[in-house]
């Protein structure tokens, strides 16, 4: 059950840019959390990844909670990395970066937080690995490349003219 969601840099990537193939399936996801009052996280880890190319003042801020990287953080962003000394990244998959397993860790520890939302592919790799570690994340990957109605099993009809 979606209680709340880290949005990570790819959702707002695609959110904020209206040519982007994906900026329908995330301003779906985006308003099926705001119309239901979900609380949706802003880490400030995404926000620094964000500025790369972007401005913080591009970010729908408003219905944003700001969730500041922390210590209790911090320690479960190291038993994550732990997880994976030792093991190769697959073919073709890239070696975990910090970035990630911060996020995964803010929103492992994050009670309000149910889903990690993403158009990043290479998440669902990692949280694969986390498991197959023996580490049960608290929260589910849900993929913006899924469309919101696929996701909760209702029809799409289109709005009437």
């Amino acid at each position: 059950m979606l209680k709340g969601a880290l949005l990570d840099t790819s959702f707002f990537l695609r959110f904020l840019n209206e040519s982007d193939p994906l900026f329908r399936n995330a301003d779906s996801y985006f308003q099926h959390l705001l119309d239901r009052k979900l609380p949706m996280y802003l880490s400030t880890i995404v926000v620094a990844e964000f500025c790369v190319g972007g401005r913080v003042d591009q970010l729908p801020m408003k219905y944003l909670n700001m969730l500041p990287f922390n210590v209790d953080h911090a320690v479960r962003a190291g038993a994550f990395r732990a997880a994976f000394r030792g093991q190769q990244a697959a073919p073709g998959e890239r070696v975990i970066v910090a970035n990630d397993t911060k996020l995964f860790a803010q929103a492992d520890t994050t009670t309000e937080i149910s889903h990690f939302l993403t158009a990043d592919e290479e998440c669902k790799k990692k949280y694969a690995r986390l498991q197959e570690a023996g580490i049960k994340p608290t929260f589910e990957i849900l993929s913006i490349r899924k469309p919101l109605n696929e996701v909760l099993g209702q029809l799409d009809f289109p709005d009437p003219a």
